[in-house]
């Protein structure tokens, strides 16, 4: 099994990390704009948690029928089709010119993106089984701190050094990324095999052993249809935790470079991408290592509790750090607790979920606990205003996902097949 697990890694996981880099670059390449906008377009700070937020929106309406159609279609069509779809509406955002254009590609890029992580957590429960699943959510989660990493410093340099023919720096930007994910969603399209019996790279003796393998699984898990599965009580226990989750995520990642840029005193470009870019790095050196222990150890509900009250808990330290080279430190070590616990999360619902229910089930914890990009920056901004205190926002944030650690330690008493 080891041998065919490797197999598959080299043939899917690279193309796939490449898809999830150009997801996370399109979906936060905003927060290096936010300035720019701010004078072109006269995007005030209230607009932009708005439009930062309301892609969250988009993403969450159609991710539940978005992950029904890719089980039906299959992976290599849909997963293709979000793709050139979303690199499209991203070249599109050159457009915007007021804050209700904002409002409106923001929108778009989210329902023209939905389906994608649920998708990728789903299709990569067809081919790893649960000892494998960490590791290869870990190496998907990967594309995270690479496209925040690399994406900061790209990113940076579009803006200090792109042409000013036709279009404005920033316009440049979403027109690059835009048409890199077109590129890559097409590519896709011939390249991903949609279920293991479709993978030319494995022998037939080979799929054999792995279908067998994930049939014996699927045999210990409860059948679940679909409507069960959205009305599953467990299932939205879940959806809580990852609500916690990407709260923590973007109250941190739509104003990193701002924040970054004030301690420097300086417009967001090169020098504020690259050392935005330290937090991911530091996240790209912990995810295979701590992953890789989580399924060796098979512990993943515990890994999960202390890797999110890690973020919780530095992110609050963060907040009172007035040197940037400790709110570096502290950002660092929050990044690796809201990165890295993803992958191991996944495989907590990907237990106990299967067939139509998996895919429902699994889209609908994506898509309302994403809405917590969507009340992140809004929620900063609010207790921001209310208490007239920039400490505030992100204190409110870690209270609300500090219920997220509270679920997750209920999880693992109450639920004896989650391990």
């Amino acid at each position: 099994m080891e041998k065919i697990v490797n197999k598959m890694y080299l043939k899917i996981m690279p193309l796939i990390l490449l898809m999830f880099c150009l997801a996370m670059l399109d979906r936060s390449n905003i927060a290096y704009v936010k300035d720019y906008i701010a004078i072109d377009a006269g995007i005030s700070n209230s607009a932009y948690a708005l439009g930062a937020g309301i892609f969250f929106i988009g993403y969450a309406i159609f991710e539940v029928p978005s992950n029904l159609l890719l089980h039906k279609l299959g992976a290599k069509v849909w997963l293709s089709r979000i793709m050139v779809t979303w690199g499209l509406v991203c070249m599109a955002m050159m457009f915007i010119k007021d804050e209700t254009s904002f409002y409106i590609l923001r929108f778009l890029l989210g329902l023209s993106e939905a389906g994608f992580s649920p998708g990728v957590i789903l299709y990569l429960s067809y081919f790893f089984p649960t000892a494998y699943r960490s590791k290869a959510y870990g190496f998907y989660q990967l594309g995270a701190p690479l496209a925040l990493m690399l994406g900061g410093v790209i990113t940076g340099a579009i803006l200090d050094y792109a042409p000013s023919i036709w279009f404005k720096n920033w316009q440049w930007m979403f027109i690059i990324q835009g048409a890199i994910t077109v590129v890559v969603g097409v590519y896709a399209f011939f390249k991903l095999a949609s279920k293991p019996e479709d993978a030319k790279y494995l022998s037939e003796e080979e799929k054999q052993i792995l279908l067998n393998e994930l049939a014996k699984e699927q045999a210990s898990k409860k059948d679940c249809n679909t409507s069960k599965a959205l009305t599953s009580l467990l299932v939205w226990k879940f959806v809580l935790v990852y609500f916690a989750i990407q709260l923590s995520v973007y109250g941190v990642l739509f104003y990193l470079p701002t924040q970054v840029s004030h301690f420097l005193g300086t417009s967001v470009g090169l020098k504020v991408g690259l050392i935005s870019a330290i937090p991911w790095l530091v996240v790209l050196i912990a995810l295979p290592i701590i992953t890789s222990y989580a399924d060796k150890l098979k512990s993943w509900s515990s890994f999960s509790i202390a890797l999110l009250f890690l973020a919780v808990l530095c992110m609050f330290i963060s907040v009172f750090m007035n040197s940037l080279a400790l709110f570096i430190l502290f950002i660092s070590l929050a990044a690796v607790g809201f990165i890295v616990i993803q992958p191991i999360f996944w495989n907590l619902p990907t237990q106990v979920l299967k067939g139509t229910g998996a895919a429902a089930g699994i889209a609908l914890i994506g898509a309302l606990g994403n809405l917590g990009g969507f009340v992140a920056p809004n929620l900063k901004t609010l207790a921001e205003n209310q208490f007239n205190n920039s400490y505030a926002g992100l204190i409110a944030l870690c209270l609300v996902a500090f219920l997220g650690v509270l679920m997750l330690i209920h999880l693992k008493k109450s639920y004896k097949n989650i391990k």
